[in-house]
């Protein structure tokens, strides 16, 4: 494609004639950054594959390919905003502008709370979305989206950089501190302990839960366990029904749950489930969550207006 590489062109297919796609990456970190801007896009999801043998890893990978491009077809796809236009909110409810104002704080909040996030396929926008609105005094957040290794450290950065709060990925034992984020590192388990008065990331190498290593049910479980009333839990668009239960196991310790609306998900798979489950306290689209968390957390009656 003479003067026009790949996200160039996904770019302007997005916005001209929107399709599910799957990106195809590599397992750099230039191509976890190429593949944070796809998903950015409008790319439903990647697959990564190797950096060496090439073919044999692309036939080893290709039960992973079909199962993606299947829930590709299925998925919500809505057309790209203009570039140009920030701080509005595109169709599918996402931000389309890089910085938002400063979120407005919250007020004395205990260091008991923590707000826990789990995510798959379209998660990394819907918790960009989520995330961009918490201010510099929001309690501790801890989030599992389902990512192999070598994304999630793009995946923090770039939040990172977008954000009052600090994101990072967690790292074995470190304290869970308010106005941070804890992002699962891809390929290992992540959940949440204590460690006197203080909450701390354990992360670990673990089984496949629901053939997810981070499982989104590895972390609410931890939750449910730990943190109990003080919880808040927010179940993002994605496949499949990895957290549902634990998410359920939460709310009957006492947490309060916000799960996205269908109109506003990539893939209605683990929000339904949610559900189903009887776990929700709230169904909201997705530009509504932060304001009615924050609205909660603040104590006012009235939800925040993100």
């Amino acid at each position: 494609m003479p003067k026009m590489d790949g996200i160039d062109f996904l770019g302007r297919l997005m916005r001209l004639r929107p399709m599910p796609v799957v990106m195809i990456s590599t397992l750099t970190e230039r191509g976890a950054e190429v593949t944070m801007r796809a998903l950015e896009l409008g790319a439903v999801d990647f697959v990564a594959k190797p950096r060496i043998g090439l073919a044999d890893g692309i036939n080893e990978l290709a039960g992973q390919i079909v199962e993606k491009i299947r829930i590709a077809a299925a998925a919500h796809v809505r057309r790209a905003a203009q570039p140009g236009i920030s701080g509005a909110a595109s169709a599918n409810g996402v931000s389309t502008g890089e910085r938002l104002p400063d979120p407005v704080a919250i007020g004395r909040v205990s260091t008991e709370k923590l707000i826990c996030i789990g995510a798959s396929t379209g998660g990394t926008e819907a918790i960009k979305e989520i995330l961009m609105h918490m201010p510099a005094d929001a309690p501790g957040i801890v989030i599992t989206q389902h990512m192999p290794p070598g994304f999630t450290t793009s995946f923090a950065a770039r939040l990172n950089g977008l954000c009052q709060i600090t994101v990072q990925e967690a790292v074995n034992g470190a304290r869970i501190l308010p106005g941070h984020a804890y992002i699962a590192p891809g390929g290992k388990q992540f959940r949440i302990d204590r460690s006197g008065a203080n909450y701390i990331c354990v992360v670990e190498d673990g089984e496949l839960v629901n053939r997810h290593r981070p499982s989104v049910e590895v972390l609410f479980k931890s939750a449910a366990r730990v943190v109990g009333r003080n919880a808040f839990g927010i179940m993002l668009t994605g496949m499949g029904n990895d957290g549902a239960k634990a998410m359920k196991e939460m709310k009957d310790a006492g947490s309060y749950n916000y799960v996205q609306d269908e109109a506003s998900c990539i893939v209605f798979g683990m929000p339904r489930e949610a559900i189903l489950h009887g776990a929700a306290d709230e169904v909201l689209p997705l530009t509504r969550i932060a304001g009615a968390l924050l609205g909660k957390l603040s104590g006012s009656g009235d939800r925040y207006r993100v």
